[in-house]
């Protein structure tokens, strides 16, 4: 029986343990219907109750997350990252707001959310759609693209922070000329 190297590895008896994820098997594939109590709960855990007062919950309270550019990953079976994108307008301009994007603590840096939004942002383009949303943190998001949108350009329901409304160009400028209030894109609301 030969030496295996374990997964989890211990700096010292109050360390968190680290997921080698060389050891372990990620899939990435669009979220299913089936999957929304299991990711409501990784939203629970991850971000608390204080999420229903962001902006960006403000307009998912209205338009639905598209199935089909959502993601999730797993390693087996465990769930342990989501990454969700809904239709919206941006004055006129129909837009894709990215988010939420989570990954389980013990499963942080290593990549997993990159994963996720780099595949949501691909599969986005495939489909047509030429601009992504977000609200979020320039020094990590900025890592795959995104850029701050030029204060006072856009504005979202709500108090924001000016400086974490953040755009991804899905075709080359396609943000252009693009300014005002962001909603929900409300022919695609629920019924």
């Amino acid at each position: 029986m030969g030496h295996r190297r374990r997964p989890w590895t211990f700096a010292g008896a109050s360390a968190t343990p680290r997921i080698d994820m060389n050891d372990l098997s990620l899939t990435i594939l669009p979220e299913a219907a089936g999957d929304a109590q299991a990711i409501e709960r990784l939203h629970e855990r991850t971000f608390g109750p204080g999420r229903f007062v962001l902006s960006a919950y403000r307009i998912r309270e209205h338009v639905d997350h598209l199935l089909e550019l959502s993601f999730t990953a797993r390693i087996g079976t465990l769930l342990v990252g989501s990454v969700r994108q809904l239709p919206i307008l941006i004055g006129q301009t129909p837009a894709l707001l990215l988010g939420p994007l989570t990954v389980e603590p013990p499963f942080r840096d290593r990549g997993i959310g990159r994963q996720l939004m780099e595949r949501a942002l691909k599969d986005a383009r495939e489909k047509g759609h030429r601009l992504v949303l977000l609200v979020g943190d320039e020094p990590y998001y900025g890592r795959v693209g995104f850029k701050q949108v030029p204060k006072g350009r856009v504005t979202m329901p709500g108090p924001v922070d000016a400086a974490r409304i953040l755009v991804f160009e899905l075709v080359d400028g396609a943000f252009e000329g693009v300014s005002g209030a962001v909603g929900p894109d409300w022919s695609k609301a629920r019924g």
